[in-house]
Order: C-alpha cells, then structure tokens, then sequence
C-alpha cells in the first residue's frame, strides 16, 4: 500500500489531503508544515505531496532527491526560478507538478489548447477565475496552465503574448494576446473560464470547483500513479493519458 507524505499538512488542503488518503485506502506516513524537517518525512514515504509555499521547494525538492522520493507538487505562486529547479530535480527523481490536481481542470486544460491549435488568431482568448478573498497571488496557478495550454495549442510564448491588469485607457486589444483577469472575494473555492470570441461568435469553456475534496481526491490519484514513475517531470496529462 502506497504510504504518503504530506507537506503542508496543517493547512486547509493539508487536512483535505489527510482525509481523502484515508478514502483512497493510502497510507498516511504523517506530514510536516513550517518547521518540520522534510527529509524525516520522505525517508518515511513512498510518496511526497507538497502544497506549502514557494519559498519552501528548493528545500523539499533536496529532500525528495535524497529519499529517492516521488513528489507532487501542488503548491501554486511558482516563478520562473522554481520551475528550473523542478526541471533540474526530475532529473534525479519523479515529479509531477501542476497549477490544480483537479482532475476536471486537467480536461478544460486540454479543451483550451485542442480549441486554440484548431481556431485562427482572429478568436480571442480570455481567461477569467475567481477565488476566495484570502488568496494572495493573482493570476491563480490554473490561469496560467489554461494561458499556457492555449499558447502551446497555437505555437506561441505566454509570457510575451499576455495581457494583464487592463485600465484606463489601454489601446486595442492585440492581435493573439492572450488576457487575464482575476476576480477576489467571499469564500469561492475556485471558479475558471476561458472565453475564445470572435466576430458574432464566441465559445465559453468553463469549471467550477465546489468543495477543496476535488483537489485533494485528484492529488491522491495522482501520488498513487507517480510512484509506479522514473524520474522526470510529469504534469495530470501524463496521468491522464491526455499526451
């Protein structure tokens, strides 16, 4: 039975992620949160599932390394530096990350990159999420995986062909761009649209998450695959059978 380590585990999804190992029939090897020593942990684990904060990766990731211990990472608000520490990592062990462990989030995903590689330019792309007021980064993580897999369906660099933060007077749209706009408030677990509009038509792909035990039951399916993994990076695609 696959034993798991959870990063993070006195957080509202390191609770979720307890509760849904206990209904996956998995192992709770135990978790740490700030503090805690995550070598300890991977030493005692099959698998790792970190959803602590950026600044705690470069230390997890050692440690999965050391152990030879799979690890998801969930953890969202990750920068350009982080991501090249993943790439370095999976070279030494099996990784799968993912802005959203949701297993829905990964199919609109893979609707938004068949829909832009198969649409022309001239259909705009605009991604729209909203989430709880306590939320302290803005565009979510899945955002910018559903801005990714658009920009991977039509060829193109995110970074350089996204449109942010739109006010006052900001010219026309750009031709490709594609835009972001983040809505915060309430207690709203996770709400994403991605609109594709163009003359007299338009195409609204959208997913609604009502209870954090979405993320948390996506999390385990995902832990429980990636031990049977060699090192590399792997994304829900991978897992999915989604290419």
């Amino acid at each position: 039975m696959t034993a798991i380590g959870i990063i993070g585990s006195a957080g509202r999804m390191g609770k979720e992620l307890a509760i849904a190992c206990a209904e996956a029939g998995l192992t709770l090897a135990g978790g740490i949160d700030v503090g805690g020593d995550p070598l300890a942990l991977a030493k005692s684990c099959d698998v790792l599932i970190d959803f602590s904060s950026p600044k705690a990766l470069s230390a997890n990731l050692d440690a999965a390394i050391a152990a030879q211990t799979p690890i998801v990472i969930g953890t969202t608000g990750l920068a350009e530096e982080h991501h090249a520490a993943i790439d370095a990592a999976s070279a030494k062990v099996a990784i799968l990350q993912t802005g959203n462990t949701s297993l829905g989030v990964s199919m609109l995903a893979f609707l938004v990159k068949e829909a832009a590689a198969r649409l022309g330019v001239d259909w705009d792309v605009e991604i729209v999420e909203a989430h709880h007021r306590h939320k302290v980064d803005a565009p979510s993580g899945t955002a910018l995986m559903l801005g990714q897999a658009a920009a991977d369906g039509r060829g193109i660099d995110l970074a350089s062909n996204s449109e942010r933060g739109r006010d006052g007077v900001t010219g026309a749209r750009k031709p490709g761009a594609i835009g972001f706009a983040s809505l915060r408030g309430g207690s709203v677990i996770g709400d994403h649209m991605v609109m594709l509009a163009t003359e007299h038509e338009r195409i609204e792909l959208r997913h609604v998450a009502e209870n954090r035990a979405l993320f948390a039951r996506g999390a385990m399916k995902a832990a429980a695959w990636l031990a049977g993994q060699g090192s590399g990076r792997y994304s829900m695609n991978d897992m999915l059978g989604l290419g």
